[in-house]
């Protein structure tokens, strides 16, 4: 049995462990690497009506906390918000629900947002598909088709300025946007006027096109609601005018030349105005002027 045991152990000296395969982990040493990102800021809210759904908001990366929590406060945010909860917003009916927005993007303009980027998670509760939700929050803007009468003809004044987004000169009528919450319309279409054209209008004599549209649609029209929240309203005026003062305007420089404007004044003949530019603000403008006149509800033209 002794010389069993020693031939085993003798044995067992000799014997030589497999190598371990190099696809096999090795143990190394414990090491403990402390991360220096910072977690994502998150905030939740809950809307009106939906206290049992919140609403988890994240910033994506690169946002900075006052970009972030400015994005919330925004008018544009609170007002995209509001326009869910609508008559015939996206939630008004309870089928669809808002999980989580991820604010992507803040352009300040000055003290206050001027674009807002962001992508909203919509689902549909029946059948959990997402409903595609990205944003690009500008808010409100006001246009004026300015109509201009010399001589048995009218004329329209265009701008004539580089749109980079496009890639191209654009004209296009005279808009700007509301510069803050007051929401005053009229105020902004006349001052944009005199800032694009160097035209002084009276508010009295102002025509809201966009307010003949039916009260349902808000009295505002959506130029490209698949990824942009912009609502304009469209004002008409009208006058008469010295044949000097149409060759005054053409090719007029204008513009808030400090803040990039590099604009040029283009008066058109009216019935050539349809054709002479792809600006949706035209186009919609001359429709809905030329139904307003046809069923008779423009006031008489100013003398």
């Amino acid at each position: 049995m002794a010389v069993a045991v020693r031939t085993v152990t003798a044995a067992l000296k000799r014997f030589t462990p497999l190598q371990a395969p190099n696809w096999l982990p090795r143990k190394k040493g414990f090491c403990c690497k402390m991360s220096t990102e910072s977690p994502p800021l998150t905030h939740c809210i809950t809307l009106p009506n939906k206290q049992s759904e919140p609403v988890h908001i994240v910033a994506a990366p690169g946002v900075s906390h006052s970009d972030f929590w400015s994005a919330i406060d925004s008018s544009l945010f609170k007002q995209w918000l509001h326009n869910l909860q609508t008559e015939n917003g996206v939630l008004a009916d309870g089928t669809m629900a808002l999980r989580q927005v991820l604010v992507q993007g803040v352009d300040m303009f000055g003290k206050r947002i001027g674009f807002l980027k962001f992508k909203a998670d919509i689902f549909d509760k029946e059948t959990g598909k997402k409903v595609p939700g990205i944003v690009f929050a500008r808010g409100p803007a006001v246009c004026v088709l300015i109509l201009l009468e010399s001589e048995g003809e009218t004329y329209a004044v265009l701008t004539e300025q580089a749109r980079v987004p496009v890639g191209r000169i654009i004209l296009e009528l005279p808009a700007g946007m509301l510069d803050d919450d007051k929401g005053d319309v009229v105020g902004t279409a006349v001052r944009e006027v005199e800032e694009e054209t160097g035209i002084k209008l009276n508010l009295e004599d102002m025509v809201d096109l966009t307010a003949f549209l039916d009260s349902s649609t808000g009295c505002r029209f959506f130029p490209s609601p698949g990824g942009c929240d912009e609502e304009i309203s469209i004002f008409l005026y009208r006058g008469r005018v010295d044949k000097e003062i149409i060759t005054q305007l053409q090719g007029k420089e204008t513009g808030l030349r400090d803040h990039g404007e590099l604009i040029k004044v283009r008066v058109v003949p009216y019935n050539k105005l349809w054709r002479t530019t792809a600006d949706c603000k035209v186009l919609t403008a001359v429709a809905l002027l030329e139904m307003a006149t046809k069923e008779g509800l423009l006031p008489p033209l100013p003398t």
